[in-house]
């Protein structure tokens, strides 16, 4: 696990970080990092063995499927197979993080689709993510840093010691941040364009 041992300013706080969770995404290693909502455990979302890692160290049955983040919309249309282009418009209107449930996953881990092919992708705007997304040139996972069937920790300090010891690198930036942050919403967009609430 790396850890920093010398306080840093926030920019080479924000740099260092970043490298050091792009060559943990590389070696097919597990980060824990801040999300445009709650802390994440991520990893490689092309990468099943990487996968396959997150849902041991939660203890979560690998029925469940995990959160896909992505920094661009154009992302959509490669692991996608037939995206609405009308949830663009949707996602305009909203002001909540929200992941959006999609028909026809391709390209990412087989072990993240849900049993009927189904991916949830969440766009994002933070700064961290979207530079570390679009470093890695690939999609990442992210799930609440938590154990199955625990409560999703709301600041890092209530993140439990065993998801901190389980993961290969622990971002820097914002682990003093108490601002109140919460999960995403959640939809399942539907064939005639609409979408069905999951969670509010």
């Amino acid at each position: 696990m790396y850890f920093c041992s010398q306080k840093l300013s926030p920019v080479n706080d924000f740099d260092n970080d970043i490298t050091h969770s792009l060559a943990t995404l590389h070696s097919g290693g597990l980060i824990l990092y801040p999300t445009d909502t709650i802390w994440g455990i991520g990893c490689d979302a092309t990468d099943p063995a990487a996968v396959a890692k997150v849902y041991a160290l939660k203890q979560r049955a690998a029925a469940k499927s995990l959160i896909i983040l992505m920094a661009d919309k154009r992302d959509l249309l490669k692991y996608t197979s037939q995206p609405d282009l009308r949830i663009f418009d949707f996602l305009n209107t909203v002001t909540k993080p929200t992941t959006v449930i999609y028909d026809g996953a391709i390209g990412l881990a087989p072990n993240l689709a849900g049993e009927d092919g189904t991916i949830a992708i969440r766009l994002v705007e933070d700064d961290f993510c979207r530079h570390l997304i679009k470093r890695f040139r690939k999609p990442l996972v992210s799930t609440s840093a938590n154990l199955s069937g625990s409560p999703a920790p709301a600041f890092f300090t209530d993140i439990d010691p065993h998801i901190k010891a389980g993961v290969d690198y622990i971002v820097e930036h914002r682990r003093d941040d108490r601002t109140p942050r919460e999960p995403s919403a959640i939809i399942k967009w539907n064939p005639d364009g609409t979408p069905t609430i999951i969670r509010p």
